[in-house]
């Protein structure tokens, strides 16, 4: 599951075509260099320190356009814990960071690191790591003629998304329920479904926001890290169907590589998905779709 999937994002203009469409997967140049970065991550062994790329002023422009556009839609459509976490996230905006940069940072917040990945990585050892406080991410960045738009989870999904949430002891702390569950697991089909739950929550997950008395306010608000690096599925969060977070309808829901998300599961509040996720995983091992009736649902990957 990790790090796969591609969005096919809707403009004023229209829709900007597939993912195979898309100027990343078509540019030689671009794809070579790509490529080169993602060799870095051969033979990376989890927790071992990250090499450094030195970034073009190109890619850092990317970054600049991408989180100055971000942290405006942030502001409209996440969450509150989101935006707490982000004002103590050590996330520069000017520059595309080196993993160490922001690790070193990182850890003293809620103990966690960024570890080298060069794209797909298997469920166990990706949602295994997390138990140890570490976090695989990519260093390559998206295509610069598309920038707020990426078929594939890139360094500003990694570092920016998932990064504001290791800033928050809370949220770092559901990242490692995932690793201690992942690594009870021996089944692919046990760890497919623990991904899916991992997709619709800190991936995808949305959160009620309180009034003063109390009472919901509004439509959700985006806390899951793939909503948080994208500005169009952010601008889109309306036209999506909400329902209310079940982790067991959760498991038995397919979810779309290519395209938007068409479902959202929200959350009442950062407690009630702790302690939904926290019920939910305890008890859960190879054997619990079996128990449940549960099974993997192929996802959308056209």
């Amino acid at each position: 599951m990790s790090h796969v999937w591609s969005r096919t994002p809707v403009t004023r203009e229209g829709r900007l075509g597939t993912a195979a469409q898309h100027p990343g997967r078509n540019d030689s140049l671009y794809l070579k260099r790509r490529n080169a970065i993602a060799r870095l991550a051969r033979g990376h062994r989890v927790g071992e320190p990250s090499p450094a790329v030195e970034y073009t002023e190109a890619e850092h422009a990317t970054w600049r356009t991408v989180h100055g556009a971000l942290a405006g839609a942030h502001r409209a459509y996440a969450c509150r814990e989101v935006l707490d976490a982000a004002e103590a996230a050590p996330i520069p905006a000017d520059h595309v960071p080196q993993h160490a940069e922001v690790s070193e940072r990182l850890k003293p917040l809620a103990g966690f690191e960024f570890t080298l990945a060069g794209g797909f990585v298997e469920n166990r050892r990706f949602l295994g790591a997390m138990e140890n406080g570490y976090f695989h991410a990519v260093q390559f960045v998206r295509h610069p003629s598309v920038p707020l738009y990426t078929p594939e989870p890139d360094v500003i999904h990694d570092v920016f998304g998932h990064g504001i949430h290791l800033a928050s002891p809370r949220f770092a702390e559901l990242y490692r329920l995932f690793g201690r569950t992942a690594m009870r697991l021996d089944t692919p089909e046990a760890l497919d479904l623990l991904s899916r739950v991992y997709w619709f929550t800190l991936e995808f997950g949305v959160m009620a926001e309180a009034g003063s008395a109390g009472r919901t306010e509004g439509p959700p608000k985006a806390y899951g890290a793939a909503l948080l690096s994208s500005y169009g599925e952010l601008a889109r969060l309306d036209r999506c169907e909400v329902r209310e977070l079940d982790v067991h309808a959760v498991v038995a829901t397919p979810y779309r590589v290519s395209g938007y998300q068409p479902v959202l599961f929200s959350a009442r509040c950062l407690n009630h998905l702790t302690d939904s996720l926290a019920g939910f995983l305890a008890d859960f091992d190879d054997d619990t779709g079996d128990r449940l009736g549960l099974r993997p649902v192929p996802g959308d990957r056209s």
